[in-house]
């Protein structure tokens, strides 16, 4: 083969394997292939690594301020009155997500953020879905894109109770108290109780804090916590006890308030 055909043979290589590249970019690269949600929840896993940019990310993305918008793909579905949870986390590259509104060129930013973003979805608006390739991992051009949406989990809910009876150290003036606490929740990444004592001595009135954190499971666990005073020393009798109890995920958080009116045994009388 001459050099003039060998070099024919390369040029014709290349070509036909830019071609394939520009072949294999997903379907919904670009807003007119947006791929229409009618169901929730949704998921998919997609090849986003031949996917490119454009104008059209660019100017999406002018009010969120993702460090880039590489191998993105488009997304769409009809508002269901409703909070919705677009999640891109478990893809194997930093993914984040942009939701706008409007119509392609001329699109409004509704919510954006790394590896997902919550959202209210009103009956009767589009939603436009952009899930990206941010780079903040330093390195480009997409990968596995697992993207998720769904309704987030409700607030965890939560019974308080606080117990009529607690008990007065004789040594140190302190007071112990308890009761009983259920939380029930997804996805809950911490919850704790918190609150005082209130006893009038005189004209005085002693009042403590306490806290406490409890496991959010959906069985029922007591609860206790040690009070002292800066104010004075508690004594034998009543007191009253305002207990807070709080629970959250990624999304909300569920609370409750109990007041009792309690008695304290022991200590001084």
């Amino acid at each position: 083969m001459g050099a003039r055909s060998l070099l024919a043979a390369v040029v014709a290589a290349v070509v036909l394997q830019s071609a394939g590249a520009m072949a294999a970019a997903p379907s919904n690269d670009a807003i007119g292939g947006a791929i229409a949600i009618t169901a929730l929840p949704y998921s998919q896993t997609l090849d986003t690594t031949q996917a490119t940019t454009d104008a059209e990310d660019a100017a999406l993305n002018t009010n969120c301020g993702a460090p880039a918008t590489d191998a993105s793909v488009w997304y769409k579905l009809d508002g269901t009155g409703g909070d919705l949870f677009v999640d891109v986390s478990a893809s194997d590259y930093s993914a984040g997500v942009l939701v706008g509104v409007g119509s392609p060129g001329s699109l409004s930013i509704v919510s954006c953020g790394p590896s997902g973003t919550l959202f209210f979805a009103e009956i009767g608006q589009t939603y436009y879905i952009l899930a990206i390739d941010d780079q903040n991992d330093g390195a480009g051009n997409g990968g596995q894109l697992q993207i998720s949406i769904d309704t987030p989990p409700p607030a965890p809910e939560i019974v308080l109770t606080v117990d009529k009876n607690g008990r007065v150290s004789p040594k140190n003036g302190s007071a112990t108290i308890g009761g009983t606490v259920t939380c029930t929740g997804t996805g809950v990444d911490f919850a704790e109780l918190y609150g005082d004592v209130a006893q009038r001595a005189g004209r005085t009135i002693i009042r403590g804090f306490f806290y406490a954190d409890f496991a959010c499971d959906g069985a029922t666990h007591p609860w206790s916590a040690k009070v002292t005073s800066d104010d004075g020393l508690f004594a034998g009798g009543r007191a009253n006890v305002s207990a807070d109890a709080f629970a959250c995920n990624a999304f909300t958080c569920g609370e409750q308030t109990a007041y009792q009116t309690i008695r304290l045994k022991g200590g001084a009388k």
